[in-house]
C-alpha cells in the first residue's frame, strides 16, 4: 500500500513540474514578445562605493573614541579624586559631546558651502 502512495505522489510531482515548466516558457515568450530581459537579476547592477563605506567606518570610529576617550578620562578623575561616579557621568556626555562635533566636522555638514576655513 506504501509502494502505491509512493507512486502516486510521484505522478503528482512530475504533473506539477511539467506545469511549472509550460508556465516558465509560456512566460519566457511573453517577455521575449514584450522585449523586456528575460533574467533581470542580471540587469540590475549593484553600485556599492568603497569610499562611502571607508567615510562611514570613519565617522562611526569619530563618535566611538570621543565617547571611550571621554569615559577613561572620568573613570582615571573617579579613581584619582574619589568621586565615583560623577566624573565618569560628566566626562561620558562631554566625550559624547566631542565625538558629535567631531562626526559633524568630518563630515563636512557644518561648514557653508560659500565659506572657506582658510583665511
Amino acid at each position: 500500500m506504501a509502494n502505491g502512495t509512493h507512486e502516486k505522489d510521484e505522478l503528482k510531482r512530475k504533473s506539477d513540474e511539467a506545469a511549472l515548466s509550460a508556465r516558465l516558457k509560456s512566460l519566457g515568450e511573453r517577455l521575449r514578445k514584450t522585449g523586456a530581459a528575460p533574467h533581470p537579476e542580471k540587469s540590475v547592477v549593484q553600485s556599492s562605493d568603497p569610499s562611502a563605506i571607508a567615510r562611514g567606518f570613519r565617522l562611526s570610529t569619530e563618535l566611538v573614541a570621543g565617547v571611550l576617550v571621554g569615559a577613561f578620562i572620568g573613570w582615571l578623575l573617579d579613581r584619582w579624586l574619589g568621586i565615583t561616579p560623577w566624573g565618569l557621568i560628566v566626562f561620558l556626555l562631554l566625550g559624547f559631546a566631542a565625538g558629535v562635533l567631531n562626526v559633524i566636522r568630518a563630515a563636512g555638514a557644518g561648514q557653508n558651502p560659500g565659506t572657506s576655513s582658510r583665511k
